[in-house]
């Protein structure tokens, strides 16, 4: 079996000087090694191709055999790890709460405990004849959602 500590560890030596982060890494039981990564203006094939080489040079196929596939984190996949809500702050996300609720609003702000969407509603204003949109701030902890993901728009 592939040490999964190994691989974490020559994915780290290989984005020491860079600007992307490390999302996931699975090892499944045929020894099928798949490694996520993510940057803030999106991964690049040829930075993937590149960290793909660097593990395999720490890696032996004397000793065992794997399959090796490197890739970006996936647009629309829920967010993993804390810096895949940095860079998406600002833009629209979705989240499902643990209670069952999906909100859609804009990522407003993150720390390592909680993040803040902006929703838009309807709701009846004092004085106003009809509903008026509204913006609420709703703070989550990272413990209470099911997921978060980026939303794709082709406006």
């Amino acid at each position: 079996m592939i040490d999964k500590q190994k691989v974490i560890e020559l994915t780290q030596e290989w984005l020491s000087d860079k600007e992307y982060f490390l999302v996931d890494v699975a090892i499944s039981k045929s020894d099928k090694i798949t490694v996520e990564i993510d940057h803030a203006e999106g991964v690049w094939i040829e930075d993937c191709a590149d960290l793909s080489r660097h593990i395999e040079s720490g890696l032996s196929r004397d000793t065992e055999d794997y399959e090796l596939e490197v890739g970006s984190a996936g647009l629309g996949q829920p967010f993993k790890v804390f810096q895949q809500y940095l860079i998406h702050i600002g833009k629209e996300v979705e989240t499902l709460s643990k209670a069952g609720k999906k909100l859609r609003g804009i990522l407003k702000s993150a720390n390592e405990h909680s993040f803040v969407v902006t929703i838009t509603k309807k709701e009846k204003v004092e004085g106003a004849k009809r509903p008026q949109l509204v913006e609420e701030d709703i703070e989550f902890a990272y413990d209470e959602v099911k997921y978060t993901k980026y939303i794709i728009n082709f406006k």
